[in-house]
């Protein structure tokens, strides 16, 4: 028989944390983790050939640092763990170029897996550069890192089945280990991915007059962290709870 407290803190740590596996995965699907802003170009001729240029880089099927790096920069381009987008005139209009204010769509491109685990140099885009290895391992840890968080709280579900299932609170929890250390890959991702941020800046020179900001998708990375330690503390509580509750009664009865 569980008691009502350990009930109630078993319902309020499942929806806790599925929410925070609803905000991760939001946040690992989308590409608004971080925003650039670039002041107003002109779409006249004479920036035609530069923007088509960018466009093509960015676009290209040998995906290199730098070529994706500048465009981001410059063309108001948003950052993701596996999308990065930028701002391109429509295609519609085919002189888009005598346009003083063409219409701008979002234009987004995914990296694969082999990308994912890419190297990155200290001279972006210069291969024969030494390879940079504090920003190499922090951008495979940034996709890797959220993976194993879903995967965690994916096998603390199963161990909750499982105890439902045998009614008993005691595999409770390493479900509640299982959610701390979820949430501590959740916030070593926001990690990862801010100081990779600051160090490519670094590499790359971000240009003069170019704004940046935190996006709405790494807010919710942050977000998921907390929700899942805080699953974690009642997972904790109700079976350290519980624990002490049954050995006071197995004592009671023997006494």
């Amino acid at each position: 028989m569980v008691d009502n407290r350990y009930a109630t803190a078993l319902v309020i740590g499942s929806v806790l944390s599925l929410l925070a596996c609803v905000y991760l995965s939001v946040a690992v699907g989308t590409q608004h983790w971080y925003q650039y802003h670039s002041p107003a170009m002109s779409y006249d001729a004479t920036n035609a050939s530069e923007l088509r240029t960018l466009r093509a880089e960015f676009l290209g099927e040998e995906v290199d640092e730098k070529a994706y790096s500048d465009p981001l920069f410059l063309l108001n381009g948003t950052l993701g763990l596996w999308w990065r987008c930028v701002l391109v005139p429509a295609q519609g209009n085919s002189h888009w170029y005598k346009d003083p204010e063409p219409q701008m769509v979002p234009e987004c491109v995914s990296f694969t897996l082999p990308q994912q685990f890419e190297a990155k140099y200290i001279d972006p885009g210069n291969h024969n550069s030494r390879e940079d290895l504090i920003r190499t391992y922090l951008w495979r840890c940034q996709f890797l890192l959220p993976l194993v968080s879903l995967g965690l709280v994916f096998l603390s579900g199963l161990i909750g089945v499982c105890a439902c299932l045998c009614r008993s609170l005691t595999p409770t929890s390493v479900v509640g280990v299982l959610h701390l250390m979820a949430g501590l890959c959740s916030l070593a991702t926001v990690c990862c991915f801010l100081v990779g941020i600051d160090l490519l800046h670094h590499a790359a020179r971000l240009p003069e007059r170019v704004g940046h900001t935190l996006g709405w998708s790494l807010y919710l990375a942050l977000i998921s962290s907390p929700l899942q330690m805080m699953a974690a503390a009642l997972f904790l509580w109700a079976a350290c709870s519980h624990r002490k509750s049954y050995t006071r009664m197995t004592a009671y009865r023997v006494a």
